[in-house]
């Protein structure tokens, strides 16, 4: 890498740590930057979250985004991208979430894996996904973006953390010898009105098949997804905008239900 690549990589990230304190979003960097390519943008995000690292926060697990044909298609991809979950992110099922401290959230229905075993790619399979499951919970993830107007290329996202925002995970855990997974329906209600409906079918033909592409796609960068870890697996269904007063319920068949207020 030049030193000139470093340099603009240097400069992006200020831009999204600037844009994180002051909470005001900033133009694409991909208009700042028009050669940022995904893989750079990946080095950002590892350098972003390695920063709230040292200042004490902790990884807990990874989310996958661009899990559906509809959202490749919209950003002209053929794969599914990759963030990190902290603890600081994580708010408790029918908890409250500020608004002021985020910037133009949506809320996506998902299902998530809680793992007790280490998944190392990069030719992870399915089945080894179900077999370092420990359990399957409903989640809700607060995608958010720092870039205006959610006008993003996949390296805007990719750079961004994927756009990660909040997550909920709902409180019953069930084994996944238990579940099919490809069958659970999801049922998102946002103040009682049903808005959006989705299968697990719907992420990549079956939620664990994004688990494993991201364990194997985490392999180029010697990352590995860690025994305790939660797998944000992809959402089932088109994400929602949350304003204040906003109540959003995740009901999913079989699994139960993720719940998360606005205010």
């Amino acid at each position: 890498m030049s030193n000139q690549v470093i340099h603009h990589l240097q400069h992006l990230t200020k831009l999204l740590e600037q844009a994180e304190s002051s909470k005001k979003s900033i133009k694409p960097l991909t208009e700042v930057h028009p050669d940022l390519t995904v893989d750079e943008a990946y080095q950002i995000q590892l350098q972003m979250i390695g920063q709230k690292v040292q200042t004490g926060q902790r990884i807990v697990g990874k989310k996958i985004g661009l899990t559906s044909v509809a959202m490749q298609q919209l950003l002209g991809v053929d794969q599914p991208d990759y963030g990190h979950l902290l603890d600081s992110m994580e708010v408790s099922n029918n908890g409250t979430i500020l608004l002021d401290d985020l910037f133009q959230p949506k809320v996506e229905g998902e299902i998530a894996f809680i793992l007790n075993k280490d998944l190392i790619g990069p030719n992870v399979t399915v089945e080894e996904v179900l077999d370092a499951t420990e359990s399957i919970a409903p989640a809700l993830e607060i995608v958010d973006s720092r870039i205006m107007d959610w006008k993003i290329t996949l390296a805007d996202t990719v750079a961004d953390n994927a756009s990660s925002g909040m997550f909920v995970i709902g409180d019953e855990r069930y084994k996944v010898t238990d579940l099919d997974l490809r069958s659970i329906e999801l049922k998102l209600f946002k103040n009682g009105e049903l808005i959006n409906t989705g299968f697990g079918y719907d992420v990549l033909g079956h939620p664990a098949k994004c688990v494993a592409w991201l364990a194997n796609k985490l392999s180029q960068y010697n990352v590995v997804l860690k025994a305790g870890e939660v797998i944000l697996s992809g959402a089932l269904s088109a994400a929602v905008p949350a304003v204040k007063g906003d109540r959003f319920t995740a009901g999913f068949s079989h699994i139960g239900m993720a719940e998360v207020n606005f205010k």
